[in-house]
């Protein structure tokens, strides 16, 4: 496994919380624009903060394009997540806003990776995340075997209740086009509030 594997943590809302996350420099750090979310963000105050070479990512799912281009505009977002059903037409005109796209796809042991072939063009990024009943932040990884699978030349995101315990596994994950590991729940106090020193463990153990 390379060890230039990013990291991404997402569900990030409280400002003090965010600003001790940037002391460990993450890739990404993502923020739930998604109303039914535990992790919903409203927090406008973010935009005061430096946040250097991490990337502020928009996570939406089945949003209008035109609300994500606003709120992508207000909280000066880098990357724009999309967690739904978003056909490739939304991910393109996204794009051509000027924004990075990531789509994801839920994953279970009867998914068939063809379906993403039509994002192929219009998207940056895949994510990976495990199929569940929420859309994200379900807490559980799907089988990482899975990935034997993949077959497209297309970097991904791998998510979906990813934890310290995983370190060892990640590491002896052989996929090139595994690029970042995408966290939240498994390191939280309580929705939306990462435990920093958890997080601070991983990244050193990811990272070296």
């Amino acid at each position: 496994m390379d060890n230039k594997l990013q990291i991404k943590v997402c569900g990030m809302k409280d400002t003090d919380n965010i600003k001790a996350l940037l002391d460990l420099e993450p890739d990404y750090i993502g923020f739930i624009f998604y109303t039914k979310s535990k992790r919903y963000m409203n927090n406008p105050n973010i935009t005061d903060l430096d946040f250097k070479n991490s990337k502020k990512t928009g996570v939406f799912v089945n949003e209008k394009v035109s609300e994500i281009l606003l709120i992508a505009q207000k909280y000066q977002l880098d990357v724009i997540q999309l967690h739904g059903s978003e056909t490739p037409q939304i991910c393109k005109e996204i794009r051509n806003n000027g924004y990075k796209v990531i789509k994801v796809f839920s994953v279970d042991n009867n998914f068939d990776f063809t379906t993403c072939k039509p994002y192929y063009d219009v998207s940056d990024w895949f994510l990976f995340d495990t199929k569940g009943e929420l859309h994200g932040g379900n807490g559980i990884a799907f089988n990482w075997e899975k990935l034997n699978e993949y077959n497209i030349d297309k970097n991904f995101f791998l998510s979906g209740g990813i934890s310290k315990e995983h370190i060892q596994k990640i590491k002896a994950l052989d996929n090139p086009n595994l690029i970042s590991i995408d966290i939240n729940s498994q390191f939280e106090n309580k929705n939306g509030l990462k435990n920093i020193q958890q997080l601070k463990t991983f990244f050193y153990e990811i990272r070296n």
